[in-house]
């Protein structure tokens, strides 16, 4: 149960990630990443001594969240805006679906692929009632699904290595976002932002793109990641309706059909229990 709420606390950090994008959409996506991640690393440098993890464990940190950031922001140069992020939300989905084959111990229960499918078209009644849907095919839609799969594995190996402290997601964070600096340098233009936009980049640095990484870590440590992979759609879910209303736009009737689906979905895969107990050990 702890583990659920710490999921569900990372999800109403993302949650903000939208409307705080939009607030900061004249800052380029590498500068605006890099500099988030680096702020977002800070409440871990106290425990710079918890830092030290094997050379694989770090790799897998970076290409957990500079990998994922990368192919993201291609998906969403190369392809429509609105379905690449209704392919990246495909995350969830493929938590619950691989959870059983990275993880040894767990198994693949009907509820738990119900609740994923049900998930998943809540996001897409969510993502594409709030967007101009092209219906266009786009090879951008590739590292779309690439993202997916980057931050499914990312989330599901951290429970595969060797175990690490929590505090090591800030030398993760902090790597990852002088990579994405880099890539502000290599493939953007200079911008400096303004007085306001630091402390925009201030909440994102120490919300979305930092905090919400801890709580994440912490819940897919002690939790079941098949659950969790199924409450994670509530992250589009309340990132869209956020992002209306701090647009103006206003709720709309398919907002309330996506949280039935979304809500539904996740009261189902959260109640799914092995059929003898002791089987998983993530409910030990």
């Amino acid at each position: 149960m702890h583990a659920n709420l710490y999921a569900l606390g990372a999800i109403a950090l993302w949650a903000g990630l939208a409307a705080l994008g939009l607030a900061l959409k004249h800052l380029p996506p590498f500068l605006l990443t890099g500099i988030a991640l680096v702020i977002g690393s800070v409440p871990a440098w106290p425990l710079v001594r918890q830092w030290r993890v094997p050379p694989s464990t770090l790799a897998l940190g970076i290409c957990g969240l500079f990998g994922y950031h990368f192919l993201l922001f291609i998906a969403l140069r190369l392809a429509p805006p609105v379905e690449a992020n209704l392919v990246n939300y495909l995350w969830p989905l493929l938590i619950v679906v691989l959870a059983p084959v990275v993880l040894p111990g767990l198994s693949l229960r009907p509820g738990h692929v119900v609740g994923a499918v049900m998930g998943f078209a809540g996001a897409a009644v969510a993502i594409l009632g709030a967007g101009q849907a092209s219906g266009s095919w786009s090879w951008g839609f590739l590292p779309a699904l690439g993202a997916a799969f980057m931050w499914a594995s990312y989330s599901l190996l951290t429970r595969r290595v060797r175990a690490f402290p929590t505090a090591a997601i800030g030398l993760f964070g902090l790597l990852s976002g002088l990579l994405s600096l880099a890539c502000h340098a290599v493939l953007e233009p200079r911008v400096v932002p303004s007085a306001a936009d630091w402390g925009l980049l201030a909440l994102m640095g120490l919300g979305p793109l930092g905090g919400a990484f801890f709580l994440w870590d912490k819940a897919l440590k002690t939790g079941d990641a098949r659950q969790i992979g199924v409450l994670s759609y509530l992250t589009p879910l309340a990132s869209t309706a956020l992002l209306l209303l701090v647009t103006g736009q206003g709720l709309s009737g398919s907002i309330a059909l996506a949280a039935a689906l979304i809500v539904g979905g996740a009261v189902l895969g959260t109640r799914t229990r092995e059929r003898r107990a002791g089987t998983d050990p993530a409910s030990a």
